[in-house]
């Protein structure tokens, strides 16, 4: 017997049923070790050997070790299929070196999308453990992990932060600087003039040759009342220009326009381009629908190019056909494999809709007709700007006229255009009369606080950070109460202004953009076997550390919360403490005085119990997750982590409780 290990479970059944029966395909449910918590302060790394890591099982994770070693024993040779980057390397070496797989019992496959073409390429071309990149993400965990441990210890000592890290703190600092670039920017008062006519509207722009500047309502005024009705039309240029295509997905491209139009957070996004990659049921087949969605290359695979060209020639005509389109170079992208595309362009959105959920078939369609469209010749458009003189007063209009869509064809709904388009002049013999004349006091504006899809385009510009861990990083501020979320803009907390400043005072030439951009490079160079990692790790700590000790030494201790109250035990003022499970009020004269305030707790009622006369109430466990219980424990242990409707199931009398938009059975899979 052969055995394949891929991550997910949702592969198994539909990569066992391209390879047949010769294959066992198990899943290690992703990562089944990671650095332990002991050692100089719980690093679980021996800084000072070389940094090796001392990896442990996950929690929960044993019995799955436990199983896959058994499949090994069991098989005659093993394929180590996890996912095609960085990290899917690193998991197949924790997999080889946890398993005991011998070195001659043993592939690894890396595909790209999973199809029965692909999957059975991938194992006509296996190959062994790449060690490089084995090393590039265990020095980034190591990274991570001294970075992470050492700071937001230090941050829960001295402030209120809850954690810092890497990447994450380099993020809050972009949106901390954002803020006070608003907070110091001085607004100046503006006044724009525009003439309205039957059909269009004109913007002055100049008086004679020089740009104009109207900055006071009196201004205005002298302006518009040295205008007279008619307007000259001084000169008429039109042009013919191409409107540029669109590059196909990568991971940032693919968050920013699914936040964009759809309103989803890229944690959503990833999550469907997840289950589009790995595997959708159609019917009489189970395939992946998309390529890896982690990626930051644009390149296109030749065979799907050259696929992707004659069904533009067939759908749409030999016209619109194009090129394949050369991405900016960046320093920063990988290339490891393809841009996110369809794995199939005959698969059309609409002949799958029927197998997909609303999200994925909204999250299918864009990625497939931005690949089509990428394919797909420039559009063109007649491009056309009108000046007008009155008394030497100009005033400017544009607009355009589409006169071929090509990739537009496939991609007009998901295009913002704000395209105007302008009457014909030839009309008018030469004069215009205005209907209105319109004056508008503006200010100028500072830049815009971050949404989530401008900071991660930011991110990626920047170099912070990877395809991976850009929904990661915007998860981590929210639930970290770093940042909060007002009109889908990103603000910072007190907590997350306080966090970036104490890290500036103390890090500031390691947590800022350059550094971290500099780091990725490394990564990357060592990934390419072009620099030593152990080297990275020592530059590293040999400059970090001290500033850590430093930082514990000097930084001033955040004080606590006055409450106004006094203690009942030693006349001493009440504060607000933090610890493991919360907030707490305590003593200030601790730890002469130990006094802590009970603090009653409001009793939440739900409904009836399903199994005995008692009531369901609202608790919380020890770390502060809500569930519903029986307020009857232990006589009656009832208890459901979803909210409870107050009715019963009509098939086992169990409670009914709301979950993702529907009432469904706490018990059995009844759903009303």
């Amino acid at each position: 017997m052969k055995l394949v290990i891929v991550e997910s479970p949702a592969k198994t059944h539909t990569i066992s049923a391209y390879l047949g029966d010769e294959y066992k395909v198990v899943s290690s449910k992703g990562h089944i070790r990671d650095l332990s918590t002991t050692g100089k302060y719980g690093l679980g790394v021996d800084v000072e050997n070389n940094f090796e890591p001392n990896y442990i099982p996950i929690a929960g994770k044993k019995k799955d070790i436990a199983s896959l070693k058994k499949d090994v024993k069991e098989s005659d040779f093993i394929y180590l299929a996890t996912d095609p980057d960085r990290e899917g390397e690193a998991i197949s070496w924790h997999l080889y070196d946890a398993l005991d797989i011998d070195d001659s019992k043993y592939e690894r496959v890396v595909f790209n999308e999973i199809t029965k073409p692909a999957v059975k390429e991938a194992f006509n071309n296996a190959r062994k453990i790449d060690y490089n990149l084995v090393k590039s993400q265990e020095t980034r965990r190591i990274l991570d992990r001294i970075i992470g441990f050492r700071l937001s210890k230090l941050m829960q000592s001295k402030t209120g932060g809850k954690s810092a890290g890497r990447v994450q703190s380099v993020a809050l600092k972009l949106i901390v600087d954002r803020e006070r670039e608003i907070e110091a920017f001085i607004p100046e008062e503006y006044w724009t003039i525009t003439a309205k006519f039957k059909d269009f509207e004109s913007t002055l722009e100049k008086y004679k040759s020089d740009k104009i500047e109207v900055h006071s309502e009196e201004e205005a005024n002298i302006i518009v009342d040295a205008l007279s009705n008619e307007y000259k039309i001084e000169s008429i240029e039109q042009k013919e220009k191409n409107r540029s295509g669109v590059m196909p997905f990568t991971t940032s491209t693919l968050q920013q326009a699914c936040i964009n139009k759809f309103n989803y957070n890229s944690t959503k996004v990833m999550s469907v381009a997840q289950k589009l990659y790995e595997g959708i049921n159609l019917g009489n087949e189970t395939v992946g629908l998309i390529t890896y969605m982690r990626t930051d290359s644009t390149r296109l695979s030749p065979i799907f190019i050259n696929e992707t060209f004659k069904y533009i020639e067939d759908t749409y005509g030999k016209n619109y056909v194009g090129a394949v389109k050369k991405g900016k170079k960046n320093d920063n992208i990988q290339d490891a494999h393809e841009a996110i595309r369809p794995t199939s362009i005959t698969r059309t959105p609409e002949s799958v809709k029927k197998y997909l959920s609303s999200d994925e078939y909204k999250i299918y369609s864009i990625i497939y007709a931005r690949a089509l469209a990428s394919l797909m010749k420039d559009a063109k458009v007649l491009a056309t700007t009108v000046i007008l003189d009155n008394n030497e007063y100009k005033f400017k209009s544009t607009g355009q006229i589409l006169i071929f869509d090509g990739f537009l064809a496939a991609y007009k709904d998901y295009s913002v255009s704000n395209d105007v388009i302008l009457p014909d002049f030839k009309e008018f013999n030469g004069v215009v009369s205005t209907t209105d004349v319109l004056k508008e006091q503006k200010f100028t504006k500072p830049s815009s606080r971050y949404t989530e899809a401008t900071l991660i385009e930011e991110m990626e510009k920047l170099g912070i950070g990877r395809p991976s861990t850009y929904a990661t990083t915007m998860k981590t501020l929210k639930d970290r109460d770093y940042v909060k979320v007002e009109e889908k803009k990103f603000h910072p907390t007190e907590m997350g202004i306080e966090t970036t400043d104490k890290l500036q005072e103390f890090f500031s030439n390691i947590i800022n953009v350059e550094y971290t951009a500099t780091m990725e490079t490394d990564l990357d160079k060592i990934a390419d076997d072009d620099l030593d990692n152990i080297k990275v790790l020592k530059d590293f700590y040999k400059e970090f550390e001290p500033l850590v000790q430093t930082a514990f030494k000097d930084m001033e201790k955040k004080a606590p919360k006055l409450t106004g109250e006094t203690c009942p035990e030693c006349g001493s003022e009440l504060v607000i403490r933090k610890g493991r499970f919360g907030e707490f009020t305590a003593c200030s004269n601790y730890p002469t005085c130990k006094y802590i305030k009970k603090e009653e707790k409001v009793i939440v009622t739900i409904c009836k119990c399903s199994k005995c006369s008692g009531d369901i109430v609202e608790k919380t466990t020890r770390k502060g997750k809500t569930f519903y219980g029986c307020n009857n424990y232990p006589k009656c242990d009832l208890a459901v982590w979803d909210k409870p409707t107050g009715d019963v199931c009509p098939e086992c009398s169990s409670l009914l409780v709301e979950k993702k938009d529907e009432i469904k059975c706490s018990s059995c899979e009844y759903t009303k």
